[in-house]
């Protein structure tokens, strides 16, 4: 590693040397289409991909440009983008106006050049939003501020936990990836969150569909693609504080950021503190198995944490050449609902819990997510190559108060090397590399060759079992092309390889446990998993066509994906408290094989935006829990007992969005989104799957206005969720009511002075409606979901510039 570091070194340093001779400069201002300025228009030059952001007074600037031919694009939300061409020869100035663009799709979409082209190339169907999304939509974790999506979903255990789900698709089906670097935790357990600080994202894509193509195994649901794409102008320093508060579960937060760039160095950093309380609930009570537990205030009790997050960003920008180091350290602790894991309802003390709303006490959990990433490009002529590094390590422990079960000790042993209140420990280091050559033959033709390699190391400690330690290595190469036959429409091809080995440690026991033998009762260490040795290898390919005439928009994809089974699946044998279930793994399960069909119709003119985006999907051998009529009394209290098992399945529906302009500032829209599966094989033929996804719909009604007396970028944003019922399960899962929630958001930007202030704000469940969320583990004993939530967020920005030398 050293070595590489050192070449690596070498190689940037000859190359400032070498090629960092620049000559000249351009500025300029854009304007609206009422002369204003616009602060915040991107402003790209092509093929160099050198860019600025026009500050306040709509000015901008671009240094170190060589004399040549560029093309320049500028783009702003709501806005045309303006393309022209431009000769430089020398310093001299470029001013633009900016005219409004026709209805966009989602009023969520970043309209830059970049989103436009990437959609338009994109055969599957892709979501795109930046931090003004994310700060208008604020949920208690970053998927929980993304579901509003069309065809984005959570899996909820909680108010701040939350896994992604993709039509319906979600754990080591969906892959999340942060700065092009596979995130790897604990995304097996239904309770174990992303450790992703949502504040440090500027930028998130979601695909939805197979993409294991270019992004591997896992990825046979879709992706969520985080990127920091900012970069600071240069000889620029600044920052900003946001600052939040929720009153459902008293949460109070504060994010500081900071940047600086001097010529070709420039460095980020953003510190993050969040503490929360018990969130509350609409109702006094929950069911917790045949016990009804009373709620003190319509607190969900010991459900309080805090989150304390690091980021670093760092590297060089030259002509050309790029590379940047990626540094965070994100730290959480929060309590589990301490009357449903692994503890007699009524032997809870309550008198302790309901003293204080904010402290934690047992069981909780704490995780530290530590990773380095970094990224590197190289652009020379018609090629560009990309390298990417990564390590991680996910540490996460869960802690409770010792409770025998079974053949337990009722007194644990000072023998032991471990505590006994270690209940669990995960600790799991990850390498991984990726590697991408683009090369354009001609003004049609794009090629790109890929590979991506992973190892990963999973140990595990504490008295509870649920997976054994395991060691994972994959690696997969790919081919890409694009070929368009003219500006408006295109096809791409690609075929992928994959690679993988996982092997698995055995597990006993630390207690014995009676056997029967001969009529003798002899204790012996159970085993609860088997070494496992097992390689899969598979060829995946996909083929997708785009058609863009006038104001339509046409696409297909069709496509084959591959996961290979995890540890979980393969070897579990133990209890999952968080979902209250004993879960068993199947060594021999085969790898997922998927073959899916996408589709997206997209109308867009001055007034009126609609689409449909169908998807059909067959999976040859889908794997699942499997619930049973079975209920473990060894190692737990009697929970249901599931197994691995596989099955073929069919899924189909999709996703229809619209909006109209009613009157100029106002717009009626509407998403909605369903899915449907069906099993195919196995005992549960006709059947759907665990947790499907009920359909739903929201109608919304958004006024913006770009200056509303002394309010810039105003807005009110008014929503009707309703979502249907779910009766098609699987026994003996249980049917949920549908249900209705209204929520509100408004805010903008206000000038204190010369200091600008963005101010959101929303309140979710405005009617306090109890309600319950099939895709919610807490729904099993009859916990609603949170009641109604007023949420503050405040971003104040400063910048500034450095003096010249």
């Amino acid at each position: 590693m050293s070595k590489f570091f050192m070449l690596f070194l070498c190689f940037s340093i000859f190359y400032n040397l070498t090629f960092g001779q620049n000559y000249y400069v351009l500025n300029g201002v854009v304007v609206d289409e009422n002369n204003e300025a616009l602060a915040g228009a991107l402003v790209v030059l092509h093929p160099s991909k050198k860019g600025a952001v026009t500050d306040e007074l709509g000015k901008f600037t671009i240094s170190e440009l060589q004399a040549d031919n560029y093309v320049i694009e500028i783009s702003f939300i709501g806005y045309n983008t303006y393309t022209d061409s431009l000769e430089i020869i020398s310093n001299q100035t470029f001013n633009a106006q900016l005219q409004v663009a026709n209805l966009n799709l989602h009023e969520v979409i970043i309209t830059d050049n970049y989103v436009e082209k990437r959609k338009k190339e994109e055969s599957l169907n892709i979501e795109i939003v930046n931090d003004n999304y994310l700060k208008q939509n604020l949920g208690g974790s970053l998927m929980n501020s993304l579901e509003r999506l069309p065809g984005v979903s959570t899996l909820d255990i909680g108010s701040g936990q939350s896994k992604p789900v993709i039509r319906g698709l979600g754990f080591n089906r969906v892959v999340v990836v942060e700065n092009n670097i596979k995130h790897e935790a604990q995304q097996w357990g239904s309770d174990h969150g992303l450790e992703i600080d949502q504040y440090a994202v500027d930028n998130v894509e979601i695909i939805k569909g197979p993409s294991s193509l270019m992004y591997g195994s896992d990825a046979i649901g879709g992706v969520i693609d985080m990127k920091n794409r900012i970069l600071p102008t240069k000889n620029s320093f600044g920052g900003a504080v946001n600052l939040t508060g929720k009153s459902n579960n008293d949460l109070l937060g504060t994010s500081l950021s900071l940047y600086g760039r001097k010529d070709w160095f420039f460095v980020n950093l953003r510190t993050t503190f969040i503490d929360y309380g018990d969130y509350k609930v609409p109702t006094d009570s929950v069911d917790i198995y045949s016990y009804r537990a009373a709620l003190y205030k319509n607190h969900l009790r010991n459900t309080a944490g805090y989150e304390k997050n690091v980021h670093l960003n760092f590297g060089i920008i030259q002509n050309g050449f790029q590379s940047r180091f990626y540094v965070s350290s994100v730290n959480s602790k929060s309590g589990f609902f301490a009357n449903a894991h692994g503890l007699e309802p009524r032997n809870v003390d309550t008198e302790l819990h309901d003293k204080s709303s904010r402290d934690v006490n047992y069981p909780y959990h704490k995780v530290n997510h530590f990773k380095v990433i970094n990224t590197t490009q190289y652009q020379w002529e018609k090629s560009k190559l990309e390298f990417d590094l990564g390590f991680q390590r996910n540490f996460r422990q869960e802690r409770s108060q010792y409770v025998s079960h079974g053949y337990m000790p009722p007194v644990f042993p000072d023998t032991l090397d471990f505590d006994s209140d270690l209940e669990r420990e995960f600790d799991k280091f990850v390498y991984s590399g990726n590697l991408k050559l683009y090369h354009q033959f001609s003004e049609k033709t794009k090629l790109v060759f890929g590979m991506n390699s992973e190892f990963q190391n999973n140990r595990i400690d504490g008295r509870g079992f649920i997976i054994p330690a395991y060691k994972q290595y994959t690696v997969g190469g790919f081919v890409f092309a694009r070929h368009n036959f003219s500006l408006k429409s295109g096809i791409q091809l690609g075929l992928r390889y994959d690679y993988g080995n996982i092997k698995i440690v055995d597990y006993y026991d630390w207690f014995p446990s009676p056997v029967k033998e001969n009529g003798n009762k002899p204790e012996e260490y159970l085993q609860r998993a088997e070494s496992i040795n097992r390689n899969f290898s598979n060829i995946s390919w996909s083929v997708g066509y785009n058609f863009n005439p006038e104001n339509w928009s046409i696409k297909a994809n069709v496509g084959k994906s591959f996961r290979m089974p995890i540890a979980k699946e393969l070897a579990a044998n133990g209890v999952n408290y968080h979902s209250f279930s004993y879960e068993v793994g199947d060594s021999e399960l085969s790898p997922e094989i998927s073959y899916q069909f996408d589709a997206g119709l997209e109308y867009h003119s001055k007034k009126l935006a609609i689409g449909a985006t169908p998807f059909v999907n067959y999976f040859s051998n889908y794997t699942y829990l499997n619930p049973t009529a079975e209920h473990d009394r060894l190692y737990g209290n009697g929970n249901q007992v599931f197994y691995y098992t596989e099955s073929e399945v069919i899924r189909y529906g999709g996703e229809i969005h619209a909006h109209y302009e009613l009157l100029k500032n106002v717009q009626l829209g509407i998403i909605g989104e369903y899915v449907y599966s069906e099993q195919l094989s196995g005992e549960k033929k006709g059947f759907t799957l665990p947790f499907s996804p009920p359909a739903s719909a929201i109608f919304n009604v958004k006024y913006q206005k770009r200056k509303l007396e002394f309010i810039k970028n105003a807005y009110f944003s008014f929503d009707y969720r309703i979502t249907a019922s779910q009766n098609n399960i699987v026994p003996p899962e249980e049917p949920t009511d549908g249900f209705q929630l209204i929520n509100i958001g408004f805010g903008g930007d206000f000038s204190m002075g010369k200091q600008n202030v963005n101010i959101s704000m929303q309140v979710q469940n405005l009617l306090n409606t109890k309600y319950f969320n099939h895709t919610s583990y807490y729904r099993l004993i009859n916990v609603p979901e949170p009641g109604r939530n007023f949420i503050v967020n405040i971003s104040i920005p400063f910048s500034g510039k450095f003096e010249h030398q």
